[in-house]
């Protein structure tokens, strides 16, 4: 109960964009970068269903868990405060595969879409970050910068931005966030340098079929 119904434009890919129309956005897509949101999807759905009744916000996954989700680079998760349980991933997308190793960080795109029921009392996008941080805390990042408003184009949405240190390597996560027909969108996009993450949000529009309002 509370969570995203059928009903959520799930969006389609089109000339390496992903553009949702129902909620008014598209979303740029690098070349060659390979798309996992139907498996994370499934996954978020068997998770849920053999959890019952348990808090969504749990505690973070346990061993088997990591487990389960390691092909799915489970950094990622840190836009969606419901820990194994996403509501509607409506893009997940990599700059290689997550089961595939290597050097550099796995640069990533989320979007997520939850019901605002979810939330009772939410009415501002900014409270939504407050169990992001919790999460993206819990898996070893730390804040750089504190929410604040984040322009794209004409649109205002709320933003927080996170670091890591993975090894020799830093890991970048920022995470923009609006309210939208009845939900709670959240873009999280990692990359290894605050340059690759800025890259990534550039390629988020509004305005899908109108006029298009980009981050600058």
């Amino acid at each position: 109960m509370g969570y995203p119904n059928p009903s959520v434009d799930a969006g389609s890919m089109n000339g390496g964009a992903y553009r949702s129309r129902g909620l008014g956005f598209s979303c740029k897509i690098p070349a060659a970068w390979v798309l996992r949101t139907e498996e994370m999807n499934v996954q978020d759905e068997e998770q849920s269903e053999g959890s019952g009744n348990a808090d969504p916000k749990g505690a973070v996954a346990q061993p088997a868990e990591e487990k389960n989700r390691a092909s799915l680079d489970r950094t990622a998760e840190g836009g969606c405060p419901h820990t194994g349980r996403c509501g509607r991933v409506l893009l997940a997308a990599f700059s290689r595969p997550p089961e595939a190793a290597g050097e550099d960080v796995n640069s990533s795109i989320l979007i997520v879409a939850e019901s605002v029921a979810a939330y009772p009392g939410l009415r501002e996008a900014a409270q939504y970050l407050g169990p992001v941080s919790e999460v993206a805390k819990a898996q070893g990042f730390k804040v750089v910068e504190e929410p604040y408003e984040f322009a794209v184009g004409t649109k205002k949405l709320v933003r927080e931005d996170f670091q890591k240190d993975v090894g020799t390597r830093v890991m970048r996560q920022s995470t923009l966030v609006m309210l939208a027909r009845g939900y709670v969108v959240s873009f999280t996009f990692i990359g290894g340098t605050e340059g690759d993450v800025e890259e990534l949000v550039r390629g988020l529009s509004f305005g899908v079929g109108g006029n298009i309002s980009r981050s600058k």
